[in-house]
């Protein structure tokens, strides 16, 4: 599971959840909400879903938008981990 993914992975992966970018070894995908409330609950509802897969993604909090990136430190490369909690964070419905 903290095996890199291969390359017929990613793109997988790429054409499955189109709405996150590269970003170095790494994916990242930026959130908008109407405002800083919002932004913090779907935050809250990450936390919840990163914390169950024992997986965090970084956070970055600019008032209505969220950033997230995601990468397994321990192997520099995006990992089976890391697909699992895009597919958890996709599945909470947040379309921006």
């Amino acid at each position: 599971m903290n095996d890199p993914l291969t390359d017929e992975q990613r793109a997988e992966l790429a054409s499955r959840h189109p709405a996150w970018e590269p970003a170095g070894a790494g994916v990242g995908r930026t959130f908008r909400f109407a405002d800083f409330a919002e932004a913090m609950g779907f935050v809250t509802r990450v936390a919840l879903v990163a914390e169950a897969a024992d997986h965090h993604p970084d956070i970055d909090i600019r008032w209505n938008r969220v950033t997230l990136t995601l990468i397994t430190h321990s192997a520099g490369a995006l990992t089976e981990l890391d697909r699992r909690l895009i597919e958890a964070i996709d599945g909470l419905g947040v379309t921006s």
